[in-house]
């Protein structure tokens, strides 16, 4: 009777909720923000590289309250903020500014499944930016500092034997006045710095675990010049003998190979002419692994995929070029920040995330830079199944400094939010570091690399963009190369380039594009240029802002002439300079800058994606 009970009354909650919710209007949205409710905002599996049967989805509606850093927690919340949209979103509901004095407050109830009585409950975060503190029935259970990785706790030890259970979170983001990777947000955004992101913006959800032993992490390298792959099935403990990982290896639902090695070693198998993935084939190997306990009992099972590819570099037509599986290819791209206009950092579905790679692809693109943002799972998952690679950026590291009204007249700028940045130009040494922030920077990219090492689509790890808080350049490049030999590494996309790493990369907006000089040691691309700017009014952000781009006009027809004049010089300088990428800015209008392929709210796509395609393809023939 009282478990009806309880039933009931968390129907009638939601219900009541439901009601209390409603996105904030004033803003251009995506057709996709208008199906939004809290009962199915984003409901998807968030790792499909490691899927479980056993989990429960905790987005949707949770009580908030915004006080000070100095305060306690609240006896009283002040409202609903529907998870996993960040305050300042218009999904969110709430669409509130954070200061750097400010600190918000999360709860939420739940039941737990009753066929979970016997298992270990794990909470996991897929992103809170920035700093983090959860309790689980009033007992603290664990902090996380970063705001684009994951982070889970094992809470089995603070639940109640049945009933209703609690979790609070507190969450400080300081944003661009502190030393956090950031990205684009900027408090008082402006230009190309962006509204910033406070609180949760990932999934949250609980996984139910053997509470004898469980598969924690799988790491997965792939060689196609000796057909196999290594599989590295990591526990969360250090396990006495006797326990086996059965691993299956299926190719579109046949199995290919199999075999059992003990956790915490690397397995690695034979796949026999296998299909390698690429973006024209991004074919994928599914692989099923189980854990057994010493009496031979399964106790955990997840299921993940893989695919055969390699990146590197190779002599092609007498210079260091890009390789994709031994064989030279053109790398042509959008620079892609990722950001919506109604959820910010959080696109309002999934399906509006896998929307904008489609378009990429079907406008005849074959990568994608990632711009100083980490994407959640999913998205990676979805480059991975249609077959299109990535160029992943570290978020850019750099706060506000103080400078005197002498020093912003030395820079010949008025702008002063983008004087005070900290960065570096091109004729300056390398910043230094205090070196707790060098410490928290490298602990974020270490994570970066880790998290998403399984990834085929990814193909080369960025650390810094245009000396954005860049120091120790050469150290971080090698930091990384060690993290991951198989992918290659952008030392420093434009601007302050240093003798180190697998890519020399210069940024030109100008009409008549840089043609960059041949590295010998290095492949040569175009990290960014383009920019051109078209805007179309109820497309628009915000009408009364200053909507730019590097050059602006005012109809489709200009607009392609002068992408097509662009495109030209980028086709010419791979011809006879060598040339191995380009990265074009951008996927979509952001905010204030117009010069996406596609407007912000995702409704114009501004240049024929059939035009382009075809123009595109000539960077493909050798």
């Amino acid at each position: 009777m009282r478990s009806k009970f309880i039933f009931f009354v968390l129907i009638y909650i939601t219900g009541v909720q439901a009601q209390s919710w409603k996105a904030l209007e004033g803003k251009i949205m995506s057709q996709w923000a208008k199906t939004v409710n809290p009962e199915n905002v984003w409901q998807e599996y968030p790792r499909p590289q490691f899927k479980r049967a056993h989990w429960k989805n905790l987005n949707g509606l949770w009580d908030y309250a915004i006080l000070k850093t100095n305060e306690i927690q609240p006896k009283r919340y002040q409202g609903k903020i529907l998870v996993p949209f960040s305050f300042e979103s218009p999904l969110s509901g709430v669409g509130k500014n954070i200061k750097p004095e400010d600190k918000m407050w999360y709860r939420k109830n739940f039941e737990l499944p009753k066929n979970w009585s016997e298992k270990d409950v794990v909470i996991h975060f897929e992103a809170v930016d920035y700093k983090s503190d959860v309790w689980v029935n009033d007992i603290l259970v664990g902090s996380h500092k970063g705001g684009f990785d994951r982070f889970s706790f094992n809470i089995t030890p603070y639940l109640k034997p049945n009933g209703l259970q609690k979790i609070v979170l507190a969450v400080e983001d300081a944003t661009n006045f502190s030393s956090q990777p950031r990205g684009k947000q900027q408090i008082n955004a402006s230009g190309i710095y962006y509204t910033p992101v406070s609180g949760v913006w990932q999934t949250v959800w609980l996984e139910a675990v053997s509470s004898e032993a469980y598969i924690k992490q799988v790491k997965t390298t792939t060689n196609i010049d000796e057909n196999t792959v290594t599989l590295i099935p990591l526990s969360n403990q250090s396990l006495v003998s006797g326990y086996m990982v059965r691993t299956t290896v299926f190719f579109n639902g046949e199995k290919v190979t199999s075999a059992e090695i003990k956790p915490n070693v690397p397995l690695t198998l034979r796949i026999d002419t296998p299909k390698l993935w690429s973006p024209d084939h991004p074919h994928l190997y599914d692989v099923s692994m189980s854990l057994m306990n010493p009496s031979g009992t399964e106790i955990d099972r997840v299921e993940s995929y893989f695919g055969m590819r390699k990146i590197s570099l190779g002599n092609h037509k007498g210079v260091k070029y890009l390789f994709l599986n031994n064989i030279p290819l053109f790398h042509y791209g959008t620079l892609d920040q990722g950001w919506w206009p109604d959820g910010l950092l959080t696109p309002p579905s999934d399906k509006a995330m896998r929307y904008d790679i489609e378009m990429t692809k079907a406008m005849g693109f074959n990568m994608i830079r990632k711009h100083v943002k980490i994407e959640p799972d999913r998205w990676y998952y979805h480059c991975d199944k249609l077959g299109i690679m990535v160029w992943q950026d570290m978020p850019s590291y750099n706060r506000l400094v103080l400078k005197t009204e002498e020093e912003m007249e030395k820079t010949k700028r008025k702008d002063k939010i983008y004087n005070a940045l900290e960065r570096i130009r091109r004729e300056d040494d390398d910043l230094n570091r205090r070196s707790e922030d060098a410490a928290q920077f490298e602990w974020e990219l270490r994570r970066m690399v880790n998290i998403h090492y399984n990834a085929p689509s990814i193909v080369m790890w960025v650390p810094f963009n245009e000396g954005w808080g860049q120091y120790d350049t050469c150290r971080i490049t090698d930091f990384v190369k060690k993290l991951d030999p198989d992918r290659l590494v952008n030392p420093t996309s434009g601007w302050t380039l240093r003798p180190c790493g697998d890519i020399y990369d210069i940024h030109t907006y100008h009409v008549d594009l840089t043609v960059p000089p041949t590295a010998l040691d290095r492949a040569t691309v175009v990290g960014e240029f383009g920019g051109i700017g078209y805007p179309i009014n109820e497309n628009l952000w915000n009408p009364e802002m200053r909507n730019w781009g590097y050059q602006t006009y005012y109809n489709a027809e200009d607009l392609l002439k002068n992408y097509i004049y662009k495109f030209n010089q980028i086709l010419e300088m791979k011809e006879k300079n060598g040339l191995s990428a380009a990265v074009y800015t951008q996927t979509t209008d952001v905010e204030g800058e117009i010069n996406g392929l596609i407007t912000y709210d995702r409704k114009v796509t501004k240049m024929p994606a059939e035009t382009l395609k075809e123009l595109h393809s000539k960077l493909y023939k050798e």
